[in-house]
């Protein structure tokens, strides 16, 4: 006769929603003593953050994508994801994204812009998820304006589970995969695949992912590591740099 552990039959069921709720509510204590949280939106820091090279003293071609953690109480969750282009000689960067204010209006939600590259978002600092710079630089900003040009959702946006900001950014990694961009786990919207799809590349390039319209799915690759979405939020393990990969918090361990 085997005798079955009650315990572990209580505690399984509650693991995958603490993995989840947990983390979450930790976010939301830490996002509650940022000044940015109680910032209003007129009012919030909007500026560069000194991140993006001069394009006066810096005649190559760059290539940056940033993220930043979203206004308000929506930061405790995800963040919004930009890309940053200057070429070669360009007195000015480009700045693409995919925003949602307006397109009920009858606003683009593509905006393709010469805002601020580097600017902090409604008070939140960016941080640089990737550089690029030189001939490399060259020959990726070329196609990552093409693959801006074929986003499917030009006139949509939905905050979730998408396609948002980090569907754009996820969508034009996929179409280039020489970026190599590996998006953190709280940008929300990146597993909401373009079309319909049910399956695709990971962002990175670097492996495969399995997605049911960005509510529940399964990330495998070289770069992401292992990820599981569960109803837009992710968590994971990424065993190269060793980290976990939690919603709200993101990365806990070495690296990005």
């Amino acid at each position: 006769m085997v005798l079955q552990n009650p315990f572990r039959r209580r505690t399984l069921p509650l693991l995958i929603p603490c993995l989840i709720l947990l983390p979450l509510v930790t976010s939301l204590i830490i996002r509650s003593t940022d000044p940015a949280l109680a910032a209003d939106w007129r009012t919030a820091r909007n500026d560069s953050s000194h991140q993006a090279p001069d394009p006066a003293t810096t005649p190559q071609a760059v290539l940056q994508v940033y993220a930043a953690r979203t206004f308000g109480w929506r930061g405790a969750f995800g963040v919004h994801t930009w890309f940053a282009v200057k070429p070669r000689d360009a007195e000015h960067y480009l700045r693409l994204e995919v925003i949602g204010w307006g397109v009920r209006a009858g606003w683009p939600a593509v905006r393709i812009s010469r805002q601020i590259p580097d600017a902090y978002w409604f008070g939140n600092y960016p941080k640089i998820l990737l550089h690029r710079d030189g001939q490399t630089a060259e020959a990726l900003i070329t196609q990552v304006l093409q693959a801006a040009e074929n986003y499917p959702y030009p006139d949509s946006y939905r905050v979730w589970p998408g396609p948002n900001s980090n569907t754009f950014t996820a969508f034009v990694a996929r179409q280039v995969p020489d970026l190599g961009l590996e998006l953190p786990v709280t940008a929300i919207g990146k597993d909401f695949l373009t079309n319909g799809a049910l399956t695709a590349d990971a962002p990175s390039g670097t492996g495969k992912q399995v997605s049911l319209y960005g509510l529940a799915g399964l990330t495998m690759a070289a770069a992401e590591g292992l990820e599981l979405n569960i109803l837009g939020l992710a968590f994971g393990l990424d065993l190269s740099p060793p980290a976990l990969k939690l919603p709200g918090i993101g990365r806990l361990g070495l690296g990005m």
